[in-house]
């Protein structure tokens, strides 16, 4: 007897991931066939010989003995303090407590289930463009509708609030910042925040702040968390975590705390108490670290001074975009990419994606092309700043020689390289 095929979720149709998507599945297969890569698709340090701080490593170690049970659906109560008291004591945001706190495996997770006990079918999220694409992917699988105010490289990325407040609707639910910004390496001006709180405050909209990258900042970039500019009037789910700060991905340890008017947040606290309660609890391991990563030495500070390794690879990125006639870039002022442009001749007729599967082909290098990140044109390309600086210099030597390629097909150079 023949059966028809499985049938899967349609919404799935209109969801992103390349970073791990059709090129990284074509790279598995370069791999398999005995070919050496340099992938520069995934911000994940441990994949670069990062490692995550000794103390975060021993706090798991002394603590594995209580790690067999489920713990409590938000988390460890001595976990949900630290961060509690972190953002009490260095932010200054005196309504955090621990019942206000969730930990999760990963930010990813509390993505999902923060959209989750927010939308109904229909609802409107304002999403960055460009953004992370998971949050476009969690907003689509929960049945909302993303719908994206631009964020110009001719702005440095920096949104526009006029132009946000002219998507508003009245089905939108919340606002979504990724700030420090991946994949652009933005950082949000305090100006531009109190906009965005502003127009949150006069539409009655929930702030969702992904501040993962929050102390990876260059050039003393000042960092402002939104949450301590929302006041009880706004409510703000603010994100953060091991992943990128601590190097500590395969942990999956993420967290969310919630500020603003107990009153108007009490049924979105059950909807959150009860989708953390669903999935039992998040990893239990990995949560005895997040005592010893908020409390304990600052590891990431120096590496992204000069002379840090951070630092000095986004210079090579940023000098080498600087001596090519074929690319131009918003130097990134936080987080761990860069997301430069394809300009000039070898930018006629660019396709990102044809781009970065011949790259990875002929010159063996992996990257995200940059309409994967829910832009609407196709000149960009994101690189993690993660690997060894001159393995950096070589990536870029790579880039530069197809592009002149490129250029040289539509007629030679007419552009000198420009970054910000």
């Amino acid at each position: 007897m023949a059966f028809l095929p499985i049938g899967i979720r349609t919404r799935l149709g209109e969801v992103r991931y390349e970073i791990r998507g059709e090129l990284a599945a074509r790279a598995h297969e370069l791999e398999s066939q005995g070919q050496s890569l340099i992938k520069l698709n995934i911000g994940n340090p441990g994949a670069f010989g990062f490692r995550a701080p000794e103390h975060l490593q021993h706090a798991i170690a002394d603590h594995m003995d209580g790690t067999d049970p489920y713990t409590h659906q938000q988390g460890l109560p001595a976990a949900r303090e630290a961060v509690a008291a972190y953002y009490r004591e260095q932010r200054g945001q005196q309504d955090i407590t621990a019942e206000r706190v969730y930990i999760g495996n990963g930010v990813s997770e509390l993505i999902d289930i923060s959209l989750r006990a927010l939308l109904n079918p229909g609802d409107e999220v304002l999403l960055p463009s460009p953004d992370y694409p998971l949050w476009s992917a969690a907003t689509i699988l929960n049945d909302g509708r993303p719908v994206y105010y631009s964020c110009r490289p001719e702005n440095g990325f920096q949104p526009d609030p006029e132009q946000m407040e002219s998507l508003v609707s009245s089905r939108t639910r919340a606002i979504v910042l990724i700030n420090p910004n991946n994949p652009t390496g933005a950082v949000y001006s305090r100006e531009t925040l109190q906009a965005i709180v502003g127009i949150a405050r006069r539409h009655g909209l929930m702030i969702l702040a992904d501040e993962i990258y929050d102390h990876i900042t260059y050039d003393g970039a000042e960092f402002i968390p939104v949450a301590t500019l929302c006041g009880d009037e706004v409510p703000c789910l603010s994100f953060g975590g091991l992943s990128k700060v601590h190097r500590a991905c395969g942990w999956r340890v993420g967290w969310a705390a919630l500020s603003g008017d107990s009153v108007r947040l009490s049924q979105y606290v059950r909807a959150l108490n009860l989708l953390s309660a669903l999935r039992l609890c998040a990893n239990v391991p990995g949560q005895f670290a997040v005592q010893a990563a908020l409390q304990g030495e600052d590891t990431i500070t120096a590496l992204c001074r000069p002379g840090g390794r951070l630092f000095e690879a986004r210079a090579i990125v940023r000098d080498a975009v600087r001596q090519s006639p074929h690319m131009s870039l918003v130097t990134p002022m936080a987080a761990m990419y860069a997301f430069p442009s394809v300009v000039g001749a070898a930018g006629i007729g660019f396709d990102d994606h044809r781009f970065a599967l011949e790259l990875l082909e002929r010159h063996s290098v992996l990257l995200a092309p940059g309409s994967s990140f829910n832009v609407p044109y196709r000149n960009h390309f994101r690189v993690t700043l993660l690997p060894p600086p001159e393995q950096l210099r070589v990536v870029f030597e790579r880039i530069d020689a197809l592009l002149h390629e490129y250029a040289e097909r539509n007629g030679g150079n007419r552009h000198t390289s420009a970054v910000a």
